[in-house]
């Protein structure tokens, strides 16, 4: 089976392509590809995208709708919102321009679910970025699906279900075991469903993640942002933003919060998207 994606505005599958193959959540190759639980539904699906923008279902033991795929995966590369007005950001922003040079067509790749980016969040909860990316990759080997792209296998992170029963393991702490755990119980409560947190301003949004055990500001705007495809929110929470807007805007080694909002003001409404190339800026 196959769908038709569809790009409002620029798009570069390359170039989120290359996001894959610098962030190890996802494989990555000449087209992208995808295995993920699919949403509500938890089985998993997987899906190769080609860059005529055609997504070929590699695996759906759910029999789901190929539409519900193709939403999901149109989310998951940012598809789903009208991108014509975000080249005007850069006219307004130089560093934004210039970004958008460097990064041409590049939009927010995005976990398969919110439920998966807040995992990822908790996950990555004071240890290195390396270290939860190797618990990530345990947890989808060990408790997730595996589908079979013909040249090479993509585990899949667990379905909520699975997490929600998850037993310790060897370099996680008890607390974060059981932070995933009540994550599970959530995602399966419908509390992690995209559509009821874009339906939400995101104030009502971020008060509704922080509810959930574990969650904190940053790891709710993560959610928001790399999970439910906000693309309007500026996150204040993430450190390396902070220290990537100063060397680029030259405001010095420890520049104001104040600051940093009232540059991000001329980003509307895509301050996601260009909070998004800065983080590539800094990587």
């Amino acid at each position: 089976m196959t769908f038709p994606l569809s790009a409002r505005g620029p798009f570069s599958l390359a170039e989120a392509a290359r996001f894959q193959a610098i962030f190890p959540a996802f494989a990555s190759g000449a087209r992208a590809d995808f295995a993920f639980p699919a949403d509500g539904a938890w089985t998993t699906v997987g899906v190769r995208v080609t860059d005529d923008l055609t997504g070929h279902i590699v695996a759906n033991p759910g029999d789901l709708p190929a539409d519900q795929i193709a939403a999901q995966v149109s989310r998951i590369l940012s598809l789903d919102i009208d991108g014509s007005g975000f080249a005007e950001v850069g006219t307004r922003d130089e560093v934004i321009g210039d970004l958008q040079k460097q990064f041409p067509g590049l939009r927010p790749v995005l976990f398969g679910s919110p439920y998966e980016a807040a995992a990822w969040a908790l996950l990555c909860h004071r240890i290195s970025m390396r270290q939860a990316a190797t618990l990530r990759r345990r947890l989808s080997e060990d408790l997730g699906e595996t589908v079979d792209f013909g040249d090479h296998r993509l585990a899949a992170f667990p379905p909520p279900q699975r997490l929600a029963t998850l037993e310790p393991m060897p370099g996680m702490m008890i607390r974060k075991v059981e932070n995933l755990r009540a994550l599970g119980e959530a995602a399966l409560a419908g509390d992690l469903d995209a559509d009821l947190l874009r339906d939400m301003t995101i104030e009502q949004a971020m008060a509704h993640l922080r509810k959930l055990q574990g969650i904190g500001p940053f790891s709710a705007e993560l959610t928001l942002i790399r999970g439910a495809g906000v693309a309007d929110l500026f996150p204040r929470e993430t450190p390396h933003l902070r220290t990537t807007m100063a060397r680029l805007y030259d405001l010095g080694p420890e520049p104001a919060s104040a600051q940093l909002d009232a540059i991000s003001q001329s980003w509307r409404p895509y301050r996601s998207w260009a909070s998004f190339l800065l983080r590539q800026a800094g990587s």
